[in-house]
């Protein structure tokens, strides 16, 4: 698959390459995303030459990992990154982290909703996942405001610094943008749809 670009009202999403690796190696050196994420900790300057490199063609060349890196239009200011990990033909888990000094504003929710409306009209997909280590606060707040229903916690789902941890999970469905889906939904019976 091409790598595509997205415009939202004040972002484009678009793929990052080896131009943007010194960018992505400073942004990751936060101690938020350290924390909360499931990169390397320390993050190397060899990791972001790997990313920028190798991970992130590869998976738009495959199809299994489309990686956004968000920018302001006017320049090459990387205000976060977002990656959709496909799980299967119809279902994507979706991360993201914002770099420090463009937090607060609206940013990551804006590149989620907009990657998210573009799943389900690209690439038929019908549902986006979203999961977070319980605690990470933020996260989950993009993905609230953003439209995602928090379904749960998931025992031992993640591992992160060799650790398994507890996850939150939720989800964004096409009819919470209003969008058909490509295959009927029925929900349980008494839940909310």
């Amino acid at each position: 698959m091409e790598p595509v670009t997205l415009t939202t009202a004040r972002l484009l999403l678009r793929t990052v390459g080896p131009q943007h690796t010194d960018a992505v190696h400073a942004a990751a050196q936060d101690p938020d995303i350290l924390r909360w994420t499931t990169i390397p900790s320390p993050y190397l300057p060899e990791h972001a030459r790997a990313f920028t490199h190798q991970l992130v063609p590869e998976g738009w060349a495959s199809g299994s990992m489309l990686t956004f890196g968000l920018f302001l239009p006017e320049g090459e200011d990387l205000v976060g990154m977002l990656g959709l990990t496909m799980r299967s033909l119809s279902v994507t888990e979706i991360g993201f982290w914002g770099a420090r000094q463009h937090r607060g504003r609206g940013y990551v929710t804006e590149a989620a909703v907009a990657a998210s409306r573009w799943a389900f009209t690209d690439l038929s997909v019908d549902r986006v996942e979203w999961r977070a280590e319980v605690g990470n606060r933020a996260s989950r707040a993009v993905a609230e405001r953003a439209g995602f229903v928090v379904e749960g916690i998931l025992r031992s789902a993640i591992v992160h610094q060799g650790v398994r941890r507890d996850c939150w999970v939720g989800s964004l469905l096409p009819s919470d943008l209003g969008l058909p889906s490509t295959a009927p939904y029925l929900p349980a019976p008494g839940a909310s749809s």
